[in-house]
């Protein structure tokens, strides 16, 4: 199950990095500003599931139920740590940056593909 489940988040994570250039692309048409913005706002949510998945599938040993449990809450706790800093950085780095782009793209890249995986695996 441990091989199924790092697989199933190795593609989410293929997804992720596809969705976040093609919505970089898209915002592109926009204009250049927009498309660098958005690509950050992916990058945010690629680094936060990278970092999760890291934390998750690391080294482990089933011992004790409860150690699981904490590697999760750890995990999310890593991920949105992760997101928080490369927004702060966005956010204090560029000077035009685009709120806009940058939070729409995040929340794409963040929902499409796990939305996507779910509905294919029916």
């Amino acid at each position: 199950m441990h091989n199924l489940d790092e697989r199933r988040a190795k593609n989410i994570l293929l997804a992720q990095i596809s969705v976040a250039v093609i919505v970089a692309l898209v915002a592109a048409v926009f204009d250049i500003r927009y498309a660098r913005d958005a690509f950050i706002g992916g990058l945010a949510t690629i680094i936060g599931t990278a970092v999760f998945a890291f934390w998750i599938f690391g080294p482990y040993s089933a011992k004790e139920p409860g150690q699981l449990v904490a590697r999760f809450y750890g995990g999310e706790i890593l991920k949105i740590l992760s997101i928080v800093i490369v927004f702060a950085i966005a956010m204090k780095k560029i000077d035009d940056l685009e709120p806009v782009a940058l939070f729409t793209a995040f929340l794409i890249v963040q929902v499409l593909p796990p939305l996507l995986a779910n509905r294919i695996a029916r």
